[in-house]
């Protein structure tokens, strides 16, 4: 039958991978018929069925300053411990409140029991499950082991608690086999794997009136070459590697289009990008500004697209990473039928790349050989599109909503069955 589902985050908000799979979730959720309710610290979500609590959001002043005071120091002070403490209980109570008011029936808890970005967040969440028995699924998306930058801290204690909890009533849920295995491993908790996936059942959007201009938009001409770096510009993305790609390319035909912006942790990176485009005469369009969540046309007129209004006009997508959880640009690629250069990250390699799908794939470095095989994507359209069209049916078996349903019923069913 029927129930109605709390997701339970620190931001259901923009084009983060959390924010992105977890509407993937309740779209598919919502098509089996249950109803479904947002808790978050930052939230774009219909608000008659969302409660917005601003300290369970990451960047809550609140927040920063303990995350200031935990992560690079080896031991923490009364005040730290407090405020944590504080912040806990009260982001406890309004979870009462949000099951009460919207009588939760089972909690999704979206990478808040997994990557410490907001601890209060976490041990709030644990504790509640323990004080309620409420069903849960954790869905985790990445690890805190997994990133260095959690590795020294001063609240070892609460991770072991709370990141995830060994909690009998709840349902534990990752997106790679690395994570299956890290988890039962360090926390012997067992858990289903669920990859990302996208509505492959679903044709893609074409491009219509209002997304039609957008490569005069931003300044390419009609004989260009859109090269597509659809991700963030920090270090794990690799992406001096698709400087190199368009450098041995060797015409100024093709145009590298990067489409998010920096942030806090890239823009050193991005300055030393435009440095080494420089040197290597690439031209590279930082595009951030005329890219954003939803369309909308600004105050001097001018356009704002989204990523999938991009993906259309673009000839190849580069996906250089290094590290990826999953890797969401790769599936969006293969959707929109664009070829791919992909470096062979852990997951990749594991995860993805038995399944067979085509691509010009890297091993860490850019070889002539790489670099030819993208020539001939590029310059042969019978063999593009062989390509991508056996990709997208390659997706629809492993990747699509189908797959996803079938996960979802069966770990609701486990719940219910207790």
């Amino acid at each position: 039958m029927p129930d109605k589902l709390g997701f339970v985050s620190t931001r259901f908000a923009g084009t983060d991978g959390v924010s992105l799979e977890s509407t993937k979730w309740a779209d598919v959720l919502l098509e089996d018929g249950h109803e479904i309710f947002w808790f978050a610290g930052k939230l774009d979500r219909d608000r008659e069925h969302s409660m917005c609590i601003p300290e369970a959001y990451f960047g809550h002043p609140e927040i920063q300053w303990i995350n200031a005071r935990i992560w690079d120091h080896t031991s923490r002070s009364p005040l730290v411990t407090r405020r944590i403490h504080d912040i806990a209980e009260y982001i406890k109570s309004r979870l009462y409140d949000f099951v009460r008011k919207f009588d939760i029936d089972i909690l999704f808890i979206e990478n808040a029991l997994a990557i410490p970005m907001h601890i209060p967040l976490g041990l709030a969440v644990t504790e509640f499950m323990a004080e309620t028995d409420i069903p849960a699924i954790g869905h985790h998306h990445d690890f805190y082991w997994e990133r260095s930058r959690f590795q020294v801290n001063a609240v070892h204690d609460y991770l072991e608690m709370a990141f995830p909890p060994r909690e009998y009533d709840m349902q534990h849920v990752v997106i790679n086999q690395t994570g299956q295995e890290q988890l039962s491993w360090r926390k012997g908790l067992s858990s289903t794997l669920v990859p990302n996936v996208l509505d492959f059942e679903t044709p893609p959007p074409s491009i219509d009136s209002y997304s039609a201009n957008i490569r005069e938009e931003i300044g390419l001409s009609e004989d260009d070459v859109m090269i597509l770096q659809p991700t963030r510009v920090v270090p794990r993305k690799g992406i001096e590697r698709a400087i190199e790609l368009v450098e041995m390319l060797e015409d100024p035909k093709y145009k590298l289009v990067i489409s998010h912006d920096a942030g806090d942790e890239g823009i050193e990176y991005k300055k030393t990008l435009e440095e080494l485009a420089q040197d290597a005469g690439v031209d590279v369009r930082f595009i951030s500004t005329q890219i954003g969540d939803s369309r909308r046309v600004q105050d001097d007129g001018n356009k704002v697209y989204t990523l999938w209004d991009l993906y259309p006009h673009a000839d190849l997508v580069t996906y250089p990473s290094l590290y990826e959880g999953f890797g969401n640009a790769f599936l969006e690629s293969i959707y929109f039928k664009i070829p791919l250069l992909i470096n062979r990250y852990d997951i990749y390699a594991r995860d993805i790349e038995p399944k067979g799908f085509k691509v010009a794939m890297m091993d860490g470095i850019l070889t002539r050989k790489v670099v030819e095989k993208v020539r001939r994507i590029l310059d042969d359209p019978a063999y593009r599109n062989a390509m991508v069209e056996y990709n997208y049916k390659l997706a629809e078996n492993f990747y699509s909503y189908s797959v996803l349903r079938r996960k979802m019923r069966l770990l609701i069913s486990n719940i219910e069955g207790k």
